[in-house]
């Protein structure tokens, strides 16, 4: 009996060839949904599939890092990562907000016979934008040019409608930051701009030219000064 079940074994190899000599590992990989069940039982969830593998993350206490809640003092400490500037990089910016205001406060001497005046305080915070943060957002020229005109001209709208008051106030403030959410043109210090022309009576006799001036014939000049500032820091390192 031993011998025929031996000679049947020999006679199956002899006419089927592949058969034999397929490894397991093999057999799986023609069938897919064998390779599935042999991945699963290599892995040791062969019973459960997911669930399974979910049950034990949670039982030997394994959490993804990307679930993890930043602490809500985060915020509170600086950037990680981020280098130390380098002193060169202190003064360039600097000596730029200084030169600009310098310019600015000697244009004013020239047309103050005329009530006007260039330095007014939105312009202080676009120094710090263009000589400080020059690849953020609200550094593109784009942004600048096109929240300054933008904003500056609903200041005078909501005045002429509104008048002056909260009423006014609360609706160009709105009605500017609508303005650079659709026009995809976020520039901050574009967004003060409107409560200035609102509440201050010395340049309520520009009307709509105030759109132009002072705030984006002032952002030309600093934009030239800020090319300054990128050659300094890039070509003057100390």
């Amino acid at each position: 009996m031993g011998m025929q079940l031996m000679r049947s074994s020999s006679y199956h190899r002899h006419l089927h060839p592949h058969r034999a000599s397929t490894t397991p590992a093999f057999s799986a990989s023609l069938h897919p949904i064998s390779s599935s069940i042999v991945l699963q039982r290599s892995l040791g969830f062969e019973h459960g599939g997911t669930r399974s593998i979910k049950r034990r993350i949670q039982k030997h206490g394994i959490v993804a890092s990307s679930n993890l809640a930043a602490p809500p003092w985060e915020s509170w400490n600086p950037e990680k990562g981020s280098a130390s500037p380098s002193l060169s990089d202190v003064v360039w910016p600097s000596a730029g907000a200084f030169a600009a205001m310098a310019i600015l406060g000697r244009v004013d001497q020239i047309l103050a016979p005329k009530g006007v005046s260039m330095t007014i305080a939105p312009l202080g915070a676009v120094c710090a934008v263009l000589f400080a943060t020059p690849s953020s957002p609200a550094a593109r020229k784009y942004n600048m040019f096109m929240a300054q005109i933008g904003c500056a001209a609903i200041g005078v709208l909501a005045f002429s409608i509104l008048g002056p008051g909260w009423l006014a106030r609360s609706f160009a403030l709105a009605a500017s930051i609508a303005f650079m959410t659709y026009t995809r043109s976020p520039h901050p210090p574009a967004a003060s701009l409107p409560i200035l022309f609102i509440d201050g009576a010395k340049l309520h006799h520009l009307n709509f030219w105030y759109a132009l001036f002072p705030g984006a014939a002032g952002c030309l000049l600093l934009c030239l000064i800020q090319e300054m500032v990128l050659y300094l820091k890039e070509n003057f390192k100390f």
